[in-house]
């Protein structure tokens, strides 16, 4: 992950410098070899393995042709090859040769309240809401406190405005609410309870947890938001489902350098999967770009233009240890969202050689499976505050 990217659509107003905002990089002796040893697509031993290419790239120079590129042209692949990659992705995805990457353990950096709150993190929500997702300036977002006084409207126009869009465009809105509420979720499961002799005690917070959810502290808008956090994830469920073909493969390896582990860890992965085989799907994204050819076509890359902006915005979170975590569940439903539109790509894969049509880079993967296994936490800590709840009456 690269936290040192600058925001790109406002002039920074300053990290967080709460020391719970601090991320810990790992440190270069910790990275496995499989890892570090080559790009982001290379994750099985062959790929990584480039000793033959060496070898045959010396034979060719014993009789080759002059290829020598100028730096201009050499530029100017550089971003077709970017700009063509860049083509079926969600996400604005780091680039994992930039000098300010750093490799990060996310054991030993939990996401949690780090008490990075107030206008500088509500200036990000605002701007994925009211630039993102489809709504014109005159329909208010209900309880945006950066919005102007609303007189007697309590947010429903909102939601009639809403009713009104195409299927499209309301999933949209619904994924960026689910994302929300699941990060909420998280913190309010994780919040710093008291800090005696320099040792904090992180737990659930009940309190804040009514504060963000409660139908009456909410105006009713907590329920909602709660369902838009089941929807996100049975869209993810059912992304899981759709590439476990791709990883199914012999030729995927995880590969890291430890043979043992690598084995043990797609063996977990392909259980996963076959779990989320046998769950009934209530899901169905073949009725969405459904209409005519070229306004479909059209729509879609809306949809997929919007979403990478929201990935952009990531950038300009600035406590490090959130946008860290958010970067991560953005790119883990963006990398979702390109599961779920490449399934005739998925099923075309050859058994026994490299991805053609169809690729996930190694953050693709750890951002699907990661950013999935935060949602399915929200879900148990949810079911964890009713029991709180109720002990609390």
């Amino acid at each position: 992950v690269n936290l040192k990217r600058p925001c790109p659509f406002w002039a920074d107003d300053g990290h967080c410098s709460i020391k719970d905002c601090h991320v810990e990089p790992c440190p270069e002796s910790k990275i496995p070899v499989g890892i570090k040893a080559g790009s982001s697509n290379k994750y099985s031993k062959a790929a990584n393995n480039s000793k033959e290419l060496e070898d045959c790239e010396q034979a060719n120079k014993l009789g080759a042709v002059n290829s020598t590129l100028s730096n201009q042209s050499k530029e100017a692949f550089i971003d077709w090859a970017r700009y063509d990659d860049s083509q079926d992705h969600f996400c604005e995805l780091d680039d994992e040769r930039s000098p300010d990457a750093q490799y990060v353990d996310l054991l030993l950096n939990p996401e949690r309240y780090t008490g990075y709150k107030g206008p500088s993190a509500w200036r990000v929500w605002n701007s994925i809401y009211e630039e993102n997702c489809f709504k014109p300036r005159s329909v208010y977002r209900p309880l945006n406190p950066l919005a102007p006084s609303r007189g007697g409207d309590d947010g429903e126009s909102f939601y009639t405005w809403l009713e009104g869009l195409c299927l499209e465009k309301r999933v949209f809105y619904k994924l960026i609410s689910g994302l929300h509420a699941s990060i909420n979720l998280h913190l309010c499961a994780n919040y710093l309870l008291e800090e005696t002799w320099g040792k904090p005690r992180w737990g659930p917070n009940v309190k804040e947890f009514t504060r963000r959810f409660d139908p009456a502290e909410t105006k009713g808008e907590g329920p909602r938001r709660l369902k838009n956090l089941y929807f996100l994830y049975l869209i993810e469920l059912r992304a899981l489902s759709k590439v476990a073909p791709y990883f199914e493969r012999a030729v995927v390896d995880l590969y890291t350098g430890n043979g043992h582990e690598d084995a043990e860890s797609k063996a977990l992965l392909l259980d996963i999967f076959r779990d989320t085989k046998s769950f009934h799907m209530h899901f169905d994204e073949k009725s969405m770009f459904a209409g005519d050819k070229k306004g479909a076509k059209s729509l879609k890359e809306e949809f997929r233009l919007h979403f990478k902006n929201i990935s952009r915005i990531m950038d300009c979170v600035g406590c490090d240890k959130c946008r860290l975590w958010g970067k991560l569940q953005t790119q883990g439903l963006g990398t979702a969202l390109k599961i779920l539109f490449s399934e005739k790509e998925i099923q075309s894969l050859p058994e026994n050689s490299p991805s053609k049509g169809f690729q996930l880079t190694r953050q693709e993967i750890v951002a699907l499976v990661n950013a999935f296994g935060r949602l399915s936490t929200s879900i148990k800590e949810l079911q964890n505050f009713k029991v709180l709840l109720q002990q609390t009456r």
